[in-house]
């Protein structure tokens, strides 16, 4: 294990959307999201389709109860109010409630959706404007035809609203990731129970723990450099020195670290409850008032 004069860098974990571009902040921080796929949009459109449909016929129901109750409408009155009606059912309305709610809707809380601008904002005016009025077009006037074009031939399932906006669906309801608990390696049973492991430097502690995390995600090449610079500058905490692989020896080491900060914190808290008695108690003989 060869010290090196020049400490591990291990680069930020790139989360790669299925275009195959990254999503990163101004901070120059990833952001783990993933796109919607193209059947949970297609049910999420739906459901909007028919929502905005049901609330359009209710609207033309009224106007014509109205139109019989012997109100006066000529031609160009009723025209004009089914072309209000429409743009307010069909634009106004899907935009509205997407500035209100910051990108969601009612078919995207059921499938577990958001729409996002690219760089992961919420949408404002404009988008939500822009993808309300080319979904009329895309959606409304050819039942979804366009869109689910644009959707299949898109990586994140674009439909051309989104494309001219500048926006995608974020996918919300993700599975509960759980990470697996590392264990001593076999090789390092015998080597673990006298092991002298002092306390790491802060920074170099998370940046083992951070090597770990991402090793699967790395190329070999990259994954066998860093875990020899990182056991290099371990081993200078560590006495004594076992002879295993560096990525198994980090490993080692961070279970080691592990489950003794775990005792002492066991110890620290059986410790506080021999105490609370007197912590708690009243002085002698003051009264418990």
């Amino acid at each position: 294990m060869e010290h090196m004069s020049e400490p591990a860098r291990v680069p930020l974990h790139e989360t790669t959307l299925d275009d195959g571009t990254e999503l990163i902040t101004g901070e120059a921080v990833a952001l783990d999201v993933r796109p919607t796929g193209f059947i949970l949009r297609a049910a999420g459109a739906i459901i909007d389709y028919v929502v905005s449909i049901l609330v359009f016929v209710g609207l033309m129901l009224a106007m014509f109860s109205w139109i019989l109750s012997g109100v006066a409408m000529d031609t160009a009155m009723f025209t004009a109010i089914v072309l209000g009606l429409t743009v307010l059912c069909l634009v106004v309305l899907p935009a509205a409630v997407e500035i209100a709610t910051r990108g969601r809707s009612l078919g995207r809380l059921v499938v577990g959706a958001r729409i996002v601008r690219d760089d992961g904002g919420a949408p404002g005016f404009r988008h939500a404007f822009i993808r309300a009025l080319t979904g009329y077009f895309e959606i409304y006037a050819t039942a979804g035809g366009i869109a689910a074009l644009t959707g299949l031939l898109s990586a994140r399932s674009k439909r051309l609203g989104d494309v001219l906006a500048g926006t995608y669906s974020q996918r919300e309801r993700l599975p509960r990731v759980v990470e697996p608990v590392a264990m001593i390696p076999p090789q390092l049973a015998a080597w673990a129970g006298g092991a002298d492991v002092a306390r790491l430097p802060d920074p170099l502690a998370r940046r083992v723990t951070q090597f770990l995390k991402q090793a699967g995600s790395l190329t070999p090449a990259t994954r066998t450099r860093l875990a020899a610079e990182l056991a290099a500058e371990v081993s200078r905490f560590v006495s004594p020195l076992p002879i295993a692989p560096p990525e198994a020896f980090l490993v080692g080491v961070s279970v080691i670290r592990r489950e003794r900060e775990y005792q002492a914190q066991l110890a620290a808290r059986q410790r506080l409850s021999l105490l609370q008695p007197v912590l708690s108690g009243q002085p002698h003989r003051f009264p418990d008032r």
